[in-house]
């Protein structure tokens, strides 16, 4: 058994009339989806079994161009993540004493 455990992460605050959420998903169970509404805005959908997160275009509404902005930014982002986690993960399977249970 990992001493790594998943969980979720959920912190909402209320101050001075301004509501701000931190949903935050440690684990590698997660489902991620991508829907279209209606032909006129996507939507991409992170989710587990404790939790979701759901972004979509602007006001719900049509997609504007900083909705695209926006997409090509979480694409870029994942790109940069999947190569991060791959760069660890190599890197600890360098290390002596490594099990291939343990990733």
């Amino acid at each position: 058994m990992s001493e790594h455990e998943p969980y979720t992460h959920l912190r909402a605050a209320i101050d001075g009339g301004i509501t701000c959420l931190d949903v935050s998903f440690y684990t590698p169970v997660l489902a991620v989806s991508v829907f279209c509404v209606d032909q006129v805005r996507a939507c991409l959908d992170t989710s587990s079994a404790d939790g979701q997160v759901l972004i979509s275009s602007t006001g719900g509404g049509p997609v504007t161009e900083r909705d695209i902005a926006l997409a090509r930014e979480l694409a870029h982002a994942g790109a940069r993540s999947l190569a991060e986690c791959e760069r660890l993960y190599a890197k600890r399977r360098l290390r002596p004493g490594f099990a291939a249970h343990e990733g």
